[in-house]
């Protein structure tokens, strides 16, 4: 009759567990970001580096805005220039045929006197100075060739609110020369004191044999009206454009971004372990097929995803299974080499041989059974921990005292150093002493006969325990792999220790259980180093290390505390 093997091996078989029901598909909150910063200027780097929709209206209206700006600032030239330039050519040319009725005016007399000039220039000027009708829009100065001062105003139009200082001196020396010119001052309004931008024009005019100075000043304030009502026009014109752009920027990067959003709030819940998430699909445009192939790709790694969880398991379980299932038998055939190895005096030299190999078979084996045992304690969940506050300094030195006898074997030499303080740490003893040891043991192993140095360091808030070697090193990919289950950098290498390959997957798991961190860095042929971290109080988070790992160190294990010695500290 043919028995399941659980009760061949005297265990009740397990029952089977009926199938869970599914679990009602729940909606994974996206994973939360972390906060802005408070200080303004860092706040906004950080949005512009994470919001994608920012930059592109942003950047569409900052571009916006200097080309509006460029377009604005050469249309309002070109309009000014061009207000400007016919208001020159009026003023001059009104100017020029001022001057030349007042000369004919003035000197009509035969011969003129200078009662008779004199009453024709004072009748003259009103008459320039009211000439097309826009009475406070020009005055008319009459000016001695030499005069500087307020006195050398013989006749004056208009309002006579402006003195002769108003005119350049370059623009009266080229009326002197007897060319005829204009510049832009700045002058009263003939109603207000208020200071308006001008238009003075000079000509020269003969008058009793000596030629006198005849100036227009034309008030610019209406043109500068005109170009303050264009200024208004175009900034609110190309204001009312840049806001819009920036909606139309808007609304087109909302557009784009959002299915991008979705897509990396998916791709957030997929790395959760949702893996039933998938995108909406909407219409046939390039962001659909996007979403389509999105999709195609969660589904292929859903597949692999499952097929390699199955895998896992069953490898769980059948490591599971034969672990238990080797320990009955096991046990007999210790219990059968411990008898034959009671007797190896009164064997033959070749058999007491076979008694000790077997012995030693026998020890590794059950390192190896109890290693998997563990191992599918860890997939099962079933690993607890027993903590409790220890000082780590003699729990180190106990793994150095028992580690001593293979290291002298090996020809390295031990080395610890401690720092002066009391190194506290809520742990599970057992666990702690198994990850030092598996280290130190791993160390002597690939050392290479070179010294081997433990470092013990702490602050207040975590502990950490290194173990530097100077043997063949790690390189970068086997610093990544180093704490896979039964990987070896070389598997040609002959093992001298005996080891199973799951020491450092058992003490990462238990590093892991602690909530600490167990890593490793090396460099080919100059040893490797590898760091021990656990929080002082069971359950803290961890926030770095009190030791460093890799290079930046100078020399932290020969300058932290003092040299290890089999029997106590050394002083």
């Amino acid at each position: 009759m043919h028995l399941p093997s659980a009760l061949r091996s005297g265990r009740r078989p397990r029952p089977v567990q009926p199938p869970e029901p599914p679990q009602p598909r729940s909606r994974t909150p996206v994973l939360p970001r972390a906060p802005l910063p408070r200080h303004p200027v860092r706040r906004v780097t950080a949005a512009w580096r994470r919001s994608l929709r920012l930059r592109v209206v942003t950047t569409t209206v900052l571009l916006s805005l200097l080309v509006v700006g460029l377009i604005g600032s050469f249309i309002y030239v070109r309009v000014r220039d061009g207000i400007l330039s016919a208001r020159v050519q009026s003023a001059v040319a009104e100017a020029l045929s001022g001057a030349q009725l007042a000369t004919v005016t003035w000197n009509a007399a035969d011969p003129p006197t200078s009662a008779d000039v004199y009453n024709a220039v004072n009748t003259q000027l009103g008459n320039l100075a009211a000439a097309g009708g826009e009475t406070g829009r020009r005055e008319v100065m009459l000016l001695a060739p030499s005069s500087t001062s307020d006195d050398a105003v013989l006749f004056s139009g208009s309002s006579g609110r402006n003195p002769p200082s108003i005119v350049p001196e370059s623009l009266r020396a080229s009326v002197r020369a007897g060319v005829a010119g204009y510049a832009y001052v700045t002058a009263r309004a003939v109603d207000t004191d208020a200071r308006v931008p001008a238009l003075v024009v000079g000509a020269q005019v003969p008058i009793l044999q000596q030629d006198y100075e005849l100036y227009y000043v034309f008030s610019l304030a209406p043109e500068r009206a005109t170009l303050d009502l264009v200024r208004n026009t175009f900034a609110l014109a190309g204001g009312a454009l840049i806001l819009m752009i920036g909606l139309i920027a808007y609304v087109v990067a909302r557009t784009v971004v959002t299915p991008v959003r979705l897509a990396a709030r998916i791709a957030e819940r997929l790395a959760a372990g949702k893996l039933e998430e998938r995108m909406h699909i909407r219409g046939e445009d390039d962001l659909a097929r996007l979403a389509a192939s999105f999709n195609r790709m969660a589904t292929n790694l859903q597949r692999q995803i499952r097929a390699l969880e199955d895998l896992s398991r069953v490898q769980r379980r059948f490591v599971s299974d034969v672990s238990h299932e080797l320990r009955t038998p096991l046990t007999t055939v210790r219990m059968a080499a411990d008898v034959l190895h009671g007797y190896t005096d009164d064997f033959p030299a070749d058999v007491a041989r076979a008694s000790e190999l077997l012995q030693t078979q026998l020890d590794r084996f059950e390192s190896l059974l109890a290693d998997l045992l563990e191992i599918s304690r860890f997939d099962a969940g079933a690993a607890q921990l027993d903590l409790e506050q220890i000082d780590l300094e003699p729990l180190v030195r106990r793994v150095l005292e028992a580690a001593e006898p293979l290291a002298e074997r090996r020809g390295s030499e031990l080395t610890l150093q401690t720092p002066y303080a009391v190194v506290l740490c809520e742990c599970d003893t057992r666990r702690i002493e198994r990850i030092v040891r598996n280290l130190v043991v791993n160390a002597i192993e690939h050392g290479e006969g070179r010294p081997i140095t433990v470092t013990l360091a702490a602050n207040d808030r975590a502990v950490a325990v290194g173990v530097r070697d100077h043997g063949v090193g790690l390189s970068p990919e086997d610093a990544a792999r180093v704490f896979d289950r039964f990987w070896r950098a070389d598997p040609s290498r002959a093992r001298h220790t005996g080891g199973s390959g799951l020491g450092l997957s058992i003490a990462l798991e238990d590093a892991h259980l602690h909530g600490g961190w167990l890593q490793a860095y090396g460099e080919l042929g100059r040893g490797a180093h590898f760091r021990l971290t656990l929080p002082r109080t069971a359950g803290a988070q961890l926030q770095g290390s009190p030791l460093e790992l890799g290079p930046s160190r100078t020399d932290p294990i020969v300058s932290i505390g003092m040299a290890y010695q089999r029997h106590g500290r050394a002083t």
